[in-house]
């Protein structure tokens, strides 16, 4: 059952021409994701693991698409997997927060979830759960800095301050 938090956000974010869609359990998400994609097309995602829980990485190495996956890339085939990411047809990612005003937001560490989220790909579909719904860009700020970034620093094993505070905080 939806509550009316999530209720409140799907609207605004249809509001801000965004579809959106409502998975009661992880296990409703690779349907509504099948659905909205056509075999063969070229897609990409950015870094996240909610993609990888939800299982839409097992289903985008199924063969069944054109999967632009930089794993294990680096140098020159890692730049062109982010030129051909740019431009492919359907492009997945998370979100660090999204506001009960439909609006995304996201920090990345090189700009390639932003860069496609903005602009290139035909298609972006965003994967979010309602533990990254907040009231405001205020909070999602927050949500970033005392969330998402150190999870991510972590994940990276990044040897940043962030990672060993378990914060990351702006003077």
């Amino acid at each position: 059952m939806i509550d009316e938090k999530v209720k409140e956000t799907m609207k605004n974010l249809e509001k801000n021409n965004m579809k959106s869609y409502y998975a009661e359990s992880i296990d409703e998400v690779l349907p509504i994701v099948k659905s909205l994609l056509n075999k063969g097309e070229s897609i990409s995602h950015g870094g996240s693991k909610t993609l990888k829980q939800t299982g839409v990485i097992s289903l985008l190495s199924s063969g069944d698409y054109d999967y632009i996956d930089r794993t294990g890339l680096d140098g020159e085939e890692l730049r062109q997997a982010y030129i051909r990411a740019f431009g492919c047809d359907t492009f997945f990612c998370s979100a660090n927060a999204v506001t009960q005003n439909g609006e995304l937001y996201n920090v990345d560490g090189n700009s390639n979830r932003v860069a496609c989220i903005v602009y290139g790909p035909k298609q972006v579909i965003t994967i979010v759960g309602v533990n990254k719904i907040v009231p405001d860009i205020d909070e999602a700020v927050k949500r970033v800095k005392q969330i998402s970034a150190p999870m991510n620093t972590k994940r990276l094993n990044m040897n940043t301050p962030c990672n060993k505070t378990g914060e990351c905080i702006s003077l």
